[in-house]
């Protein structure tokens, strides 16, 4: 499994808070069927099975943004891809228990 993080910033917002675009591109990410996605309160978890199932899905995500009127997004993307053995996000939290 592929594990990433990632963070969706719009500019130019009217309003310091930023929630509703976040909002719209965690809906956009939970229509994906084949990820797993955690939000949290500074980026969002993604758990994809390969690199072309994570990317397409943060393009979504990205692309919604902008389909709430804004003109300008920044992402961010952190990728955590093991070869030698199996990781989830839950294997990654038991890791630090």
């Amino acid at each position: 499994m592929i594990i990433a993080e990632f963070s969706i910033v719009p500019v130019g917002t009217e309003r310091p808070g930023v929630s509703r675009y976040v909002k719209s591109a965690v809906e956009e990410l939970k229509k994906q069927g084949n990820i797993r996605v955690e939000a949290g309160a500074m980026g969002t978890v993604i758990e994809a099975k390969n690199l072309q199932d994570l990317f397409r899905a943060v393009e979504q995500a990205h692309n919604s943004v902008f389909e709430t009127g804004i003109q300008r997004v920044v992402t961010e993307i952190k990728i955590d891809e093991r070869r030698d053995k199996d990781a989830t996000i839950e294997s990654k939290i038991q890791a630090l228990q």
